[in-house]
């Protein structure tokens, strides 16, 4: 039964530490870019959108380029979030996957 015990205590050492990684990704800032930096797209930890910078001279382009340099820049900060959340939640589980855990974004 101490075997059994242990398994408790490891799951709630491990939950505390989750719990404090979910805080620490709330406070995670990912920048993605697109257009050589002419688009550039600041997200938090929950993936909401803190910051959109377009330069000027995007602006005397066709509007159809404008919607695809926001949504690359957009998609390009969403992976470096995925990364930087996925090393911060890697470093609580020892880089043991929890199954079936997935941050949501």
């Amino acid at each position: 039964m101490s075997d059994f015990n242990k398994i408790l205590e490891k799951a709630k050492e491990i939950e505390l530490k989750v719990k404090e990684s979910q805080e620490k990704i709330k406070n995670i800032k990912a920048e993605g870019s697109s257009g050589g930096g002419d688009v550039k797209i600041v997200l938090n930890g929950d993936g909401e959108i803190e910051s959109l910078y377009i330069s000027d001279k995007i602006f005397k382009e066709e509007k159809s380029l404008l919607e695809d340099l926001i949504i690359a820049a957009h998609n390009n900060a969403k992976n470096n979030l995925k990364s930087k959340t996925s090393d911060e939640l890697s470093k609580v589980t020892g880089g043991f996957g929890i199954p079936g855990f997935k941050w949501p974004l």
